[in-house]
């Protein structure tokens, strides 16, 4: 399946195709998503959350402007709506996987970015201590989509992109970034194979998709952390002759897990 083609049933659920680009003004933008989150239960509505960023002024922004950006920017990379299966999904893993957070984020903000999903194999394909420039970034958007966006664009792009993957986990360092190994979990492992579930991946597949692939981990490992997983009561895992089944009766209580 391509980064930027997905089925109808995953759009559905919060994941996005066509050509949004948020990263053209801001990053990811980690730092605010964990205060919103810690402050707001995870029983908010997407009114509640709107009106904690814009009424509430929970993220200290400085103008009413800033506060509107913030809502709409976060809106955009996390639909802040319990109704939306991929934020509910990362809601309910957020408050009991801490260390997993940035790699949540990072999951999530991919799930409804093209323009990050068109940067990621520059990271994937980058080794330990391997430099990662903007450009490089910016330039792998080009080809993913050739002529979609203009030179500054993409350039803009490749800046918050990177800044983005820094606040993975991803990269490392200010002024040169460098490729890093990203922290892993089990919350991490359940999101990652659960947003391959909902692309219509089933079984063995759903260790080999993208999103299996940024949690940065070996095949083995991921299995370890899906196993893990599993004892959370975060997804139920069985393994019967070889074969792999991996449903969601938690994470898609609302829907049922097929």
């Amino acid at each position: 399946m391509a980064l930027d083609v997905f089925p109808s049933s995953a759009v559905v659920r919060g994941l996005r195709n066509g050509s949004e680009c948020p990263h053209a003004a801001r990053t990811m933008t980690l730092v605010d998503l964990r205060r919103l989150l810690s402050i707001c239960s995870p029983s908010s509505s997407r009114r509640d959350y709107r009106a904690a960023i814009v009424d509430g002024n929970v993220l200290l922004k400085a103008t009413e402007t800033g506060r509107a950006k913030a809502a709409r920017f976060l809106t955009e990379f996390y639909a802040l709506d319990p109704t939306t299966v991929v934020f509910r999904a990362l809601r309910d893993l957020w408050d009991v996987d801490q260390r997993g957070q940035p790699l949540l984020a990072l999951l999530c903000a991919a799930a409804r970015d093209p323009t990050l999903r068109g940067t990621s194999q520059v990271i994937l394909a980058s080794r330990a201590d391997d430099a990662v420039t903007p450009d490089m970034l910016a330039l792998a958007l080009e080809q993913r989509y050739p002529g979609r966006y203009r030179a500054s664009i993409a350039a803009k792009i490749g800046r918050n992109s990177a800044s983005t993957w820094q606040q993975s986990g991803h990269l490392s360092g200010k002024q040169r970034k460098v490729r890093c190994r990203a922290v892993a979990t089990p919350g991490v492992a359940a999101y990652a194979l659960l947003l391959g579930h909902l692309c219509g991946n089933r079984g063995d597949s759903m260790s080999s998709t993208l999103w299996a692939q940024l949690t940065d981990v070996p095949a083995h490992e991921l299995h370890e952390l899906v196993a893990e997983a599993s004892k959370e009561g975060w997804l139920e895992l069985r393994r019967s002759g070889g074969v792999v089944e991996v449903t969601f009766r938690h994470l898609l209580r609302r829907e049922g897990s097929d």
